[in-house]
Order: C-alpha cells, then sequence, then structure tokens
C-alpha cells in the first residue's frame, strides 16, 4: 500500500479539505471517531476549510452536521445540491435532474435493464416505485411508479428533482452501471456508491467534483490547493479534479487508480490520518514563514 503522505511533498498548501462520508469519513458504524473530529476541528483551527461532499440528501446529515465548522456548508446527492448545515440543512443551491429528461433515462433503463426499478429524490424527499427496495423508510413517501412519481401538471411547478436512482435485482454493479452509461449517457450523469446495483442519475454535467470546482472557485482555491478523499465510482471525478487525493484503505480500484494517494481504510481514521499530517504541513510552513 502506498503510504498515506505519498502525495504530501512539495505542492501548495492545503486550503481546502473535501472528504466524502460513508466508506470514508464514517466508519461503518455511521459513527465520526474522537480521532476524525479532533482532526476537523484542527484543520479549521489552521485555516482549512472543509467541506463534507456526499451522496447523501441533506435530511442524512446529522450524523456530521455537528462538526460543521466555519461556513457550513456540504455538498449533498452527488453535487445537485449545496446545503447550509448550520441552518438545518437548508438549501443554498440546487442543479436538478429536469423531469422530461428524468423520464427519458427510466425509458430507456427499462428497456437496457428489464428488471430495473426506481426512486426518485426530491428537494422534498424520496419516493419510490413498488418493487424498490426501500433502503431508509421515510413515513411521507409515496409508492408509485416512476412515470407517475415524475408527472407535473404545470411543467416547473413541482419539487425539484436531485437525482433519479435506479436498482436492479440480479446484475453486477459495475455492469449495470457500465449498461445505463451505454444507454442513456448522453442524457444524464450516472454513478454508483453502493456494493449493490444502485446507480445515482444526476443532471448531465452534475458530479461532486462540478460543484466542488464552483464552490472553490468562489473563494478562490485552486485545484491544486484541495485535498480530496474517497472510496466508492462517485468519488472518481472530485478525486481526479483535486490537486492531492485520498484513496481510502477499503476503496474500489477504480477510486484507487483515480487517486494520487492513499491511506488507510474508513475504519482505521484513514481521514484523520492525512488531515494530521496536513495541518502538521501547514504548521510548518506558517512557522517557517514567521521566522523570516
Amino acid at each position: 500500500m502506498t503510504s498515506p503522505h505519498s502525495a504530501l511533498t512539495e505542492a501548495p498548501a492545503i486550503r481546502l479539505i473535501a472528504t466524502d462520508l460513508d466508506g470514508t469519513l464514517l466508519r461503518d458504524d455511521k459513527s465520526v471517531s474522537e480521532r476524525t473530529i479532533a482532526a476537523l476541528a484542527a484543520a479549521e483551527r489552521a485555516g482549512i476549510e472543509v467541506f463534507f461532499v456526499t451522496g447523501r440528501p441533506a435530511r442524512w446529515m446529522d450524523v456530521v452536521s455537528a462538526h460543521v465548522h466555519g461556513h457550513g456548508l456540504a455538498i449533498c446527492a452527488n453535487g445537485a445540491a449545496v446545503v447550509d448545515l448550520h441552518a438545518g440543512g437548508t438549501f443554498l443551491e440546487v442543479r436538478p435532474l429536469e423531469r422530461t429528461v428524468a423520464l427519458a433515462v427510466v425509458q430507456a433503463l427499462r428497456a437496457a435493464a428489464p428488471g430495473t426499478s426506481f426512486a426518485v429524490e426530491l428537494t422534498t424527499g424520496i419516493h419510490y416505485e413498488p418493487e424498490y427496495p426501500p433502503f431508509f423508510l421515510d413515513p411521507g413517501a409515496t409508492v408509485a411508479t416512476a412515470e407517475k412519481l415524475l408527472f407535473e401538471e404545470t411543467p416547473g411547478a413541482a419539487a425539484p428533482v436531485l437525482k433519479l436512482l435506479a436498482q436492479h435485482p440480479e446484475l453486477d454493479p459495475d455492469v449495470f452501471l457500465a449498461t445505463a452509461r451505454e444507454a442513456a449517457g448522453d442524457l444524464a450523469s450516472f454513478t454508483r456508491s453502493s456494493p449493490t446495483a444502485l446507480i445515482e442519475i444526476s443532471g448531465l454535467g452534475v458530479s461532486k467534483a462540478s460543484t466542488l470546482a464552483h464552490c472553490c472557485a468562489e473563494r478562490g482555491i485552486t485545484p491544486a490547493e484541495v485535498a480530496a478523499f474517497g472510496d466508492m465510482p462517485n468519488d472518481i471525478e472530485m478525486l481526479s479534479w483535486a490537486g492531492r487525493s485520498f484513496a481510502m484503505g477499503n476503496a474500489h480500484p477504480d477510486v484507487i487508480a483515480a487517486a494520487s494517494g492513499r491511506t488507510t481504510g474508513n475504519n482505521e481514521d484513514g481521514v484523520a490520518v492525512v488531515i494530521e499530517r496536513l495541518v502538521a504541513e501547514a504548521e510548518a510552513k506558517t512557522g517557517t514563514a514567521g521566522g523570516r
């Protein structure tokens, strides 16, 4: 395994840390370790901004909302939303999947992979088809066909669609993703973050990387000044974009190939291991500058 410090050589000082949550910052039991909490706080004290960049919707951010400092922002739904965790997950920016496009994707996947079932993630909550496995039960969910869930009597009047989810009961996850991209890759962005055959579909060009790049540009932060962490295919664009990127020890092989470095697994506080080094690096540079 490549040393977690292998990418921490001569490079611009890191000004922003972008980290995925599940399988990355969070342990398998969905907790944030004391070591990780301390590392996040140390980064903020050192003047390094921290962005949580996740496929999760805003309503599932309680697990880390207490550990957001400074700006309080997070990128959710694979880049489809920027939310303010200090304000209870208020939406600040939304990059929706147009309903007409979502319907076209549904039709394409039904033809390319018979047996696919769908869920629709809106800014107001998730709704799903009867066959779709409800991994997280939502008492407010509507159960109906995707065509009915995506229908709106007055175009543009319904809640924005953050992403469409497609699940297949039999296909290999990577095969399902490749099939979906071949069938409708010109219509939307396709990725996955689950170990099962569950695809996440966003508007064309919407990804963790594109929204993170926008947030960094607003702050005058370049890719070279960003360190990113991830473990699954929905992190690949972000890891490829960031100047320094780290695949978790438990990462998907494609993620390992995309990252410039590697750290230990999520259950071994792999993110904290690197953040501690980044903070020490920042303090060393500050100390050197202060001595001149």
